[in-house]
């Protein structure tokens, strides 16, 4: 199978991974930041320097494409396509918020029924959120959410919804529907990409190299809060 850079800088936290035949082979994280642009560099060259070692050869490059933090987004998938251009391999890209749901997925123990909301924290009661079936499949797209005692509502009244990420935290004490689950300690990171990476790369889901951009830049920048600006 092939090996695969992984770069997540959509949050506070930078991370980098390789994997290969379906596992994470080289991972380093910083949770110390937002200091990506100190440490991304650093981190990629020290998985580079560890796939050269092992002679694997790197086959293309995976970047959280977001939502999240501007500068943290912009850095990352800079970095993405410099990589891409230079060994002239592919760029896939992966929505942050579907990174998020790997480890709950992998690790605890879920109804068939459960339903998965990652949220990245904005502002306030405000958080970029989207709500997922145990396949992936999107039940509800990525939005930017002000969250009440309503929040969910939908969902809520019909199976359990599991929340989690950042922005959950602030959110435990508006959704109190016995349905509401949550899931502490949960970061996007690049050691979980690999599953969704893998599976891009089989489909050869690529991106053009030249125009992409991450599409937080696209979708939320008419709603972006000040603070993630």
């Amino acid at each position: 199978m092939s090996c695969i850079l992984h770069i997540e800088t959509s949050t506070d936290v930078c991370s980098v991974a390789l994997s290969q035949d379906g596992a994470s082979i080289f991972s380093q994280e910083d949770f110390d930041g937002p200091s990506h642009a100190t440490t991304l560099g650093v981190f990629v060259d020290e998985a580079l320097s560890f796939a050269d070692s092992h002679a694997i050869p790197v086959d293309a490059v995976a970047v959280s494409c977001g939502p999240g933090s501007y500068t943290g987004l912009r850095i990352g998938v800079s970095m993405a396509k410099g990589i891409c251009y230079a060994k002239d391999i592919p760029l896939i890209s992966l929505p942050t918020l579907e990174v998020m749901c790997v480890p709950p997925l992998l690790f605890h123990d879920l109804p068939d029924d459960a339903l998965l909301c990652p949220m990245i924290d904005a502002r306030r009661m405000e958080v970029y959120a989207a709500v997922y079936d145990r396949s992936l499949k999107p039940v509800r797209p990525t939005a930017a959410d002000i969250v009440d005692e309503h929040s969910y509502a939908e969902f809520l009244e019909r199976q359990p919804v599991y929340f989690f990420g950042n922005g959950s935290g602030k959110c435990r004490g508006k959704l109190t529907h016995p349905n509401a689950r949550f899931i502490d300690n949960i970061h996007p990171l690049a050691k979980w990409m690999f599953p969704l990476a893998e599976k891009a790369n089989a489909n050869q889901r690529f991106e053009d190299v030249a125009y992409f951009e991450p599409f937080y830049l696209k979708e939320f920048v008419a709603s972006t809060p000040k603070k993630l600006l």
